[in-house]
Parts: structure tokens; sequence; C-alpha cells
């Protein structure tokens, strides 16, 4: 360009999916910070949307109670990989959504179709606000919420080492009971009607069970700077 500026690099949308403990949040909020884009933790807003349902005492076993009140709770999510920030009606979430309550309580929200159209919109609403790109993870990112994204990346792991991870997290929990309430969360997320946890085609797999966050991280750069390359 004229007088040796630099172009500005073109905006890229990531998706980025995979199962619970394959590193999807930090590799995801790594990436973004790294590259100067912003960033979207989907799961997230359906955990808030589920504290929102428990807080105010809804049938979680009742989808169509659910289905009736989907729409009122305001959910507000920052993009700010350092600090992503997730309120709602006003209320910092970021610590209630994270406990174990609203943990078991998830799927069975998110499997209905009303939260998910209206997460859905929210979502897609967010990242064609971001100007520069953004890095959007979840479950559903690649094949329904964003299906025409630059890159798409599915991130997996064996049980094992996600259980590792994750019991890790939870400080101290049992490895094999993590295990299995991983696999349970797996079942119920790819065999839900609605958006069902699922590879899109034209995604990328990494395998992270062997892998330090570092080199997904790396791994995920490089994918990512070879799509704004190619742009």
């Amino acid at each position: 360009m004229e007088n040796g500026a630099a172009r500005p690099a073109p905006a890229v949308i990531v998706a980025i999916d995979g199962p619970s403990g394959t590193g999807k949040s930090s590799t995801s909020k790594a990436v973004a910070a790294k590259l100067g884009l912003s960033y979207l933790d989907t799961g997230a807003q359906y955990r808030a949307i589920t504290w929102w349902m428990v807080t105010n005492g809804i049938d979680i076993t009742d989808p169509t109670a659910i289905a009736a009140v989907a729409g009122k709770p305001e959910i507000i999510s920052g993009t700010d990989p350092s600090a992503p920030a997730i309120t709602v009606d006003g209320t910092d979430v970021a610590g209630p959504i994270r406990t174990q309550e609203v943990t078991s309580k998830v799927s069975a929200v998110s499997a209905v179709p009303e939260v998910r159209t209206r997460i859905t919109e929210l979502q897609r609403s967010i990242a064609d606000a971001a100007e520069l790109g953004i890095v959007v993870e979840g479950r559903d990112i690649g094949t329904t919420v964003l299906p025409d994204a630059d890159l798409k990346i599915f991130l997996t792991a064996s049980p094992e080492a996600r259980a590792a991870r994750r019991s890790g997290e939870l400080k101290g929990a049992d490895v094999n009971s993590t295990r299995e309430a991983l696999l349970k969360r797996d079942a119920a997320d790819s065999s839900r009607k609605t958006s069902p946890l699922a590879k899109a085609d034209d995604a990328v797999e990494v395998d992270t069970s062997d892998l330090t966050l570092q080199q997904v991280i790396e791994c995920v750069v490089t994918l990512v700077e070879e799509k704004r390359a190619a742009k």
C-alpha cells in the first residue's frame, strides 16, 4: 500500500467446537488474545439462561415451561478474551453459572428448541458486530450457529484426558466420576434433536489428548493465520 502502511488483517470468524474437557475455553481465549480478536463462550450463555431458570423456580423437567420464558432474561456477554464477562438482567453471573447445580441442568435447558433459537440469535448478532473478527467456542457453532465461519475447528480428546483436565479444574474431583459425568453430558448433547454436538464436514479436527495447552494454541493460531493470509 502507499506510504508503506500495513494493510490491516482481514476480519476472520473462527468456530471452535468440541465436548467438555478438550481445552476449548483456554485455547479459544488465548488464540483470540494473541490475534486481537473478540471472544465468545457460548456455553456460558446457556449456563446463564439455566441459572436464570433455576433462580426463578422454573421446572427444568418441563420443556414447555422452559420454552414459555426463554425470551425473558436479558443476557449480555462481554467479548474481551482477557476478561470475558456475562450478566443476566444486570447481575454478574460469571461465578454462579459454574456451580454444580447449573452444570447438572444445562443440558436439559439447552435441549429446548426455543432456548437454542433465542441464544443462537444472540450469538450471531455478537459475531456480526465483531469488527476485527471473533473466536466463538461451543458445541454447534460450525454446524448451526455460524455455518459460514471462515475457519471451523473441532477439538477432541480421549475421555481419560478430558476427565483428568476437568477434575484438575474442579480441584480434586474424583477422575472416574468426572469421566462418567462428561460421557453422560456428551450423550445428552450429541443425541438432542435441536443442534446436537457434531463436527462440521469442513472442520479441522485437532486431538488434544497428548498435546500441551501451548501446543494446541500454537496449532490453532497457525490455522487462523493461514486462513487470514488466504482471504
